[in-house]
């Protein structure tokens, strides 16, 4: 007869996809809740970004883990998308020159 124990450890789930986060806590016997996405079900290819309980806390079997599948203000994420100064040239990308001079001429070694 097994025992089921009182506590258990929270997986680490950042870095997951939310269908394998999920599947994650389910197997440690927790609950998934994210406050940034009321459709969590719906959720498959999202990724985890940040958690609580913290991996490896010991809480209750049967206890809420919360998890954020987008950086909240402040907290980085993909960065400033606004105008950069000096803006990049215009015109796209442009090719290497070759050095001057002839590209044939065969130089001999003394």
């Amino acid at each position: 007869m097994s025992r089921k124990t009182p506590d258990v450890r929270v997986p680490r789930l950042v870095g997951l996809m939310a269908v394998d986060a999920r599947e994650a806590a389910r197997a440690q016997g927790l609950l998934l809740t994210t406050p940034d996405r009321p459709e969590l079900p719906l959720a498959v290819v999202d990724y985890v970004v940040r958690q609580y309980p913290q991996p490896g806390a010991e809480v209750p079997r049967d206890s809420m883990v919360y998890v954020w599948f987008d950086f909240g203000p402040g907290e980085g994420g993909g960065g400033v998308h606004e105008p950069r100064v000096p803006r990049p040239p215009r015109g796209g990308l442009q090719r290497e020159l070759d050095e001057p001079g002839n590209p044939y001429v065969v130089l001999s070694s003394p």
